[in-house]
């Protein structure tokens, strides 16, 4: 099910079909280091991943993270989305492609649309980012989607100290407003 289409993206709910994607893209270096390792080793643990992680969050707040496909090929890119994270009052933007797309502005013009479909579509006042200190890619992402370094944050009292990136979102009549537990 299409969820936000851009110029070039399609964005879709995840399904545990997408379990084989998911699978590779948890195990990329570069989502372990700048990321998290999530300890995904097996499809049927990609598969649970992704039924325990965004398709719950479809159906607690929603919204999640959605696969980004190309338009033009149908390959899946990457994920982009909305997430709402404990140790955040505000809801989050996320995004991780997998290397082969990078450098081609999959993740600004992914990132921009769930941006805008937040405001729009969830009517959010406000939408956060959290990156690692060194992960530099991320950061130009996310300053130029609008959003601007705030402060330093921990999401539990002894995890990786991060980056919190912020961003004033205009309502927009016709929004459902804010989702609360």
């Amino acid at each position: 099910m299409t969820v936000i289409e851009t110029g070039r993206l399609v964005l879709r709910k995840l399904a545990e079909d997408d379990g084989p994607f998911m699978l590779d893209l948890l195990n990329q270096p570069s989502f372990r280091q700048n990321i998290g390792d999530r300890g995904v080793r097996t499809l049927d643990e990609a598969r649970a991943y992704i039924r325990d992680g965004a398709m719950a969050s479809y159906e607690r707040h929603g919204f999640g993270l959605y696969l980004v496909s190309v338009k033009a090929t149908g390959e899946a890119a990457g994920i982009c989305g909305l997430v709402r994270r404990d140790g955040l009052d505000d809801v989050d933007v996320g995004f991780a492609f997998l290397p082969q797309h990078w450098g081609r502005g999959y993740a600004v013009e992914s990132a921009a649309a769930v941006r805008d479909f937040g405001r729009e579509q969830v009517g959010l006042a406000r939408l956060v980012a959290i990156t690692s200190p060194g992960n530099e890619a991320s950061i130009r992402v996310l300053e130029r989607i609008g959003l601007r370094y705030e402060r330093m944050v921990r999401l539990t009292p002894h995890g990786e100290e991060l980056k919190l990136f912020s961003i004033a979102l205009t309502p927009v009549h016709g929004g459902s407003g804010p989702p609360h537990d």
